[in-house]
């Protein structure tokens, strides 16, 4: 039995210690989880830089660099918040958009080269003079109805273009120095009130009076004479509530547009009135035909007499 024991431990040498292999396989599992903190961890490039430069300058390390630049201060906002630059994203699919065109009639595109501009101009000097024919016609209808007063040299009708001027002269109508209207005359006031329902326009009552100075204790001016002699006017016109009120508008010129030359009593006479203007007006079509007139054919639109009321001149007097 001793023989036996002092054999075997004669012949166990010296091996390594029991701990070696535990302490291996932990450093093991310790450089394992290092080298997965540094794969999921992200390097800052300045900043391990700044730490390089740190550390070299603190062990004494030295090298020459060339400063080709002058050295610039690193903003630390510059450093965290760096503008956005978007990446350009190549298009690989290509859009294409078609549009169908209705196709163009012939028959217009003939028509329409086929009508040389001085066919057009005379349509339009056609249409213009359309226009005018109807605003004749209408005065002459109001003639026919005041006839006995056209007569008598009481009241006057011209036409402008396309507006109608009911003249009115004092005789019989007004006192002298006077704007109320003389009973008979309210007659006549009724039955032109009748007429002007019938016809379609803006509706102008302006005063006019003569050359001679007005001085009276109702009257200062013969500015205030015509208009009163007008607002007297269109307050018998609108006295059976027949008329539109908004149709109307009431002014006084005076001596500032006479018919003839305040130079004798019966010229005098004349010039103090008081004038109904019917103006029927110009569509936008009309009167752009009428630039274009003026442009083609400046002739025909000055033998036409533009003024600034209906932008026509006197055709008719009846």
């Amino acid at each position: 039995m001793d023989e036996e024991g002092e054999s075997k431990s004669s012949n166990e040498g010296p091996g390594i210690p029991k701990w070696l292999p535990t302490f291996a396989d932990m450093m093991t599992l310790l450089m394992c989880f290092f080298v997965l903190l540094l794969t999921f961890a992200e390097m800052d490039v300045k900043r391990y830089q700044q730490i390089a430069g740190s550390m070299s300058s603190a062990f004494g390390v030295q090298r020459e660099v060339k400063a080709d630049q002058i050295p610039m201060g690193t903003s630390v906002i510059a450093q965290e918040f760096s503008p956005g630059r978007p990446q350009p994203t190549p298009i690989s699919e290509i859009y294409q958009q078609r549009t169908e065109l209705p196709p163009l009639d012939a028959e217009a595109v003939e028509n329409t080269e086929s009508v040389p501009a001085a066919d057009l101009t005379e349509q339009m000097k056609e249409n213009i003079q359309a226009l005018i024919h109807q605003t004749e016609d209408a005065a002459a209808a109001l003639a026919g109805q005041l006839q006995a007063e056209i007569s008598k040299g009481e009241v006057e009708i011209e036409t402008r273009g396309r507006t109608i001027v009911l003249r009115i002269r004092e005789r019989g109508s007004f006192g002298s120095g006077s704007a109320e209207l003389v009973p008979q005359y309210r007659t006549l006031m009724r039955q032109m009130r009748d007429l002007l329902a019938t016809q379609p326009g803006a509706i102008r009552i302006q005063g006019h009076t003569d050359d001679v100075p007005i001085a009276t204790s109702r009257f200062r001016s013969n500015w205030e004479l015509s208009t009163a002699r007008a607002v007297s006017v269109a307050e018998e016109l609108l006295a059976d509530n027949i008329l539109d009120p908004h149709r109307f508008t009431v002014s006084g010129y005076a001596d500032t547009r006479p018919l003839a030359p305040n130079d004798s009593a019966t010229n005098r006479a004349r010039n103090r009135r008081v004038e109904i203007v019917i103006n029927q007006g110009l569509d936008q079509k009309v009167r752009e035909q009428l630039d274009a007139l003026k442009i083609e054919d400046p002739a025909y639109y000055e033998s036409l007499g533009i003024d600034d009321q209906s932008g026509m001149r006197a055709e008719e007097v009846f």
